[in-house]
């Protein structure tokens, strides 16, 4: 008989079977599995003009840009035949977006750094104002997780981790590349977004059960829960939101919960649905195209016996789903120009990682593995 959700939680599990799959707590930074950094250097100031590059140092069209988790690097990914080449950045990058004049702003655990995706090139690392500790690596790390760009480019924010109390999202100014403002949002802001006109921002945090909701002229804050399964366990719940989609037809942010739930929340209001899911499995990265289809990254069961293996779930905006079976954990995803395949990260943000990504064809299913950078997790299609 299968265990009811809302009685979950990291001991009652532990107490059954090992787990590949749960979520992170945050309750035990010392379970952090790196050791201390020396916090780098700001790289130098780098301008090449592509159109002077020879063709092998142009990045072509297609290529995948993803953060090396269990690196400093990002790498730089062939979708058929690999990796292409890494550039170092910060300590554990975790998220990455890519602006349209091609600049790539990563969020490591003691900066962001910005990249030329043209010319695979550093051009700056800023710095941010919130004392997040030590630049650390592993699981519960301080520093920068979720990211993103206002839709005019002006603005960059990041959801920055303060381990063993609540984030901050930090506002940069792109043209002068500093930290501009910070707000205060929930524990460990997993994922950033922005709605379509820019008027606000989205911080996920993971620990604290909500989403917190900024407008981008006041930046005032507003917490809304997201708890379709209660907040029991507290810290030590694995039921706790991940990352976010924002629906282009209406505004409203999708998050999936257990391959069982999907929360659609309407931020102005903060009134929510739960629509069903059919995939059962712990779930993390969400993205959702244009055409208002979802997809879902499942990294596996929280409860062996009952619950299913990492999947992918592509969920059309009628509500059908289509659930592709992945082999091991998977945390990010993105999809490629055409709408025909699916890149799924393989790092993951607890252990039963790998070093690759897994290419989903859409329409026959097929997958296959492609290597990667160093437990890949935020991924771009350039």
């Amino acid at each position: 008989m299968k265990v009811p959700r809302a009685a979950l939680s990291v001991g009652t599990v532990l107490l059954g079977a090992a787990v590949l799959a749960g979520c992170a707590t945050g309750s035990e930074p010392s379970r952090a599995t790196g050791k201390e950094t020396v916090t780098p250097t700001a790289p130098p100031t780098v301008t090449l003009p592509t159109a002077t590059l020879p063709a092998e140092r142009r990045t072509p069209e297609g290529t995948l840009l993803v953060a090396d988790f269990g690196s400093d690097t990002v790498t730089f990914v062939d979708p058929e035949r690999g990796p292409i080449e890494s550039v170092k950045v910060g300590t554990a990058p975790y998220g990455l977006t890519v602006g349209d004049d091609g600049r790539a702003w990563v969020a490591a655990a003691d900066a962001v750094t910005v990249i030329d995706t043209r010319t695979r090139a550093r051009v700056d690392r800023i710095p941010y104002e919130t004392d997040s500790g030590p630049a650390t690596t592993g699981e519960y790390r301080g520093g920068g997780m979720g990211i993103a760009l206002a839709p005019d480019g002006e603005h960059l924010y990041v959801g920055v981790n303060v381990p063993d109390g609540k984030g901050t999202l930090e506002v940069i100014g792109t043209e002068k590349r500093e930290v501009t403002d910070t707000v205060p949002v929930g524990r460990r802001p997993f994922d950033v977004d922005v709605s379509k006109d820019g008027r606000e921002v989205y911080a996920t945090n993971h620990d604290s059960f909500d989403v917190t909701v900024v407008r981008a002229d006041s930046l005032k804050p507003r917490r809304i829960e997201v708890a379709p399964y209660g907040t029991e366990g507290g810290l030590g719940s694995w039921l706790k939101p991940h990352y976010a989609a924002v629906r282009p037809s209406d505004g409203k942010l999708l998050l999936p919960f257990e391959g069982e739930k999907l929360v659609v929340l309407d931020p102005r209001t903060g009134e929510s649905d739960i629509e069903p899911m059919t995939a059962n499995t712990h779930q993390h990265g969400a993205r959702i195209t244009e055409d208002g289809t979802l997809f879902a990254v499942g990294t596996g069961p929280i409860d062996p016996s009952s619950d299913e293996g990492p999947s992918l779930t592509v969920r059309t905006k009628d509500g059908k789903e289509k659930v592709f079976p992945l082999d091991g954990p998977h945390e990010d995803v993105a999809v490629s120009e055409d709408g025909a395949a699916a890149y799924v990260t393989g790092g993951f943000t607890r252990d039963g990682f790998w070093n690759g990504i897994t290419v989903v064809d859409l329409e026959s299913g097929d997958a296959r593995r492609l290597p990667a950078g160093e437990r890949p997790l935020g991924i771009a299609v350039l």
